[in-house]
């Protein structure tokens, strides 16, 4: 087996020190290096095939360069472009992710944040399983510094960055009863998680409580919003409108409504949450909050640096990203 190139053949190639090869290797150490000679370095490695060893810098400067992102279903089209964004914000930065997919599962959740941890990771952006995680809470206390992205815990006291939920849900119901609809139902999530608990404060804010129905789907799923919508038209003949806590179960509600011979928008106007990848392609194409995801993953992946650079701590800063209410053919006026 051929020896793998070193730092120190790569250095020979470019007629470097092997700390001169070594700094203009390290994206963590942008501009440390003369251009004209950092490109030598990175053509001499490029022939060599010259690949950094990852255990041996941590163990030279004490670092992992891997950052933890610990996300609750990555099958759900809005939390990929979140992930991407996190990826391009930290690579420059030196810092590579681990993703790992908790299934909604605290369990698995609490296993997934002990591995993590175990591997040196130098941070961790998190959406949790539930907002009553005592794993997470126990990242506060804990060395690694984290971030949460889009879910909070309920006194986990760390920051969070997520869409503005209770702009976004006020402008859905603002625009559902300027079409005059008068009895209006909210589909909320599960009851576990912050983003229902969220949102169904900001509809019960909008919506007077006399025009107001409010039922619980047991997962933001497909499965689950047409399940919950079925028993909900059939309780509640005289509704003309339905806002779902998210675009997957506003899905379900169209199913829904097909099975019982209903009409979107004629009978019933539905609106969902969150913009997902093509409910604009459905019939009729979805009125929806779109939240910014990529640039939440970016935010989430900003100040995870600046916590490493200020040593890990600091306090619970929340930061909301402007959300958009996207109106489409989902919604009409109501029937009269």
């Amino acid at each position: 087996m051929a020896r793998r190139p070193t730092i120190r053949d790569v250095a020979q190639r470019a007629g470097v020190h092997p700390a001169t090869a070594s700094r203009a290797l390290n994206p963590a150490l942008p501009g440390r290096i003369a251009e004209p000679t950092a490109s030598r370095v990175r053509a001499a490695a490029l022939a060599l095939g010259y690949v950094p060893d990852p255990a041996a810098r941590s163990l030279r400067t004490r670092r992992s360069g891997v950052v933890g992102v610990v996300v609750p279903d990555l099958t759900n089209p809005v939390l990929p472009p979140m992930v991407r964004g996190i990826e391009e914000t930290l690579w420059p930065a030196g810092l590579a992710c681990l993703v790992a997919d908790t299934d909604n599962e605290p369990e698995r959740e609490a296993v997934v944040i002990r591995e993590l941890e175990a591997r040196r990771c130098e941070g961790l952006i998190v959406a949790s399983a539930t907002r009553r995680s005592a794993t997470v809470r126990a990242l506060a206390a804990g060395d690694v510094a984290t971030v949460l992205v889009t879910r909070d815990v309920d006194g986990a006291g760390l920051p969070l960055v997520a869409g503005d939920d209770t702009a976004g849900v006020a402008a859905a119901a603002a625009h559902l009863l300027g079409l005059g609809h008068r009895r209006i139902a909210y589909l909320a999530g599960p009851r576990e998680l912050s983003t229902t608990v969220t949102r169904l404060r900001a509809v019960r804010a909008a919506v007077p409580r006399e025009r107001l129905v409010v039922a619980h789907a047991a997962a933001y799923t497909v499965d689950a919003g047409r399940r919950t919508a079925r028993r909900l038209l059939a309780r509640h003949a005289g509704l003309t409108a339905i806002l779902a806590g998210n675009d997957m179960v506003a899905v379900g509600v169209y199913e829904a409504l097909a099975a019982a011979g209903l009409r979107c928008p004629d009978d019933v106007s539905v609106a969902g949450h969150n913009d997902m990848p093509l409910v604009d392609k459905l019939a009729p194409p979805l009125t929806t909050v779109a939240i910014p995801r990529r640039e939440i993953g970016v935010a989430a992946a900003r100040l995870l640096l600046e916590r490493l650079a200020g040593g890990g701590r600091g306090g619970a800063e929340r930061r909301l990203l402007p959300t958009r209410l996207v109106v489409r053919g989902s919604t009409a006026p109501a029937r009269r």
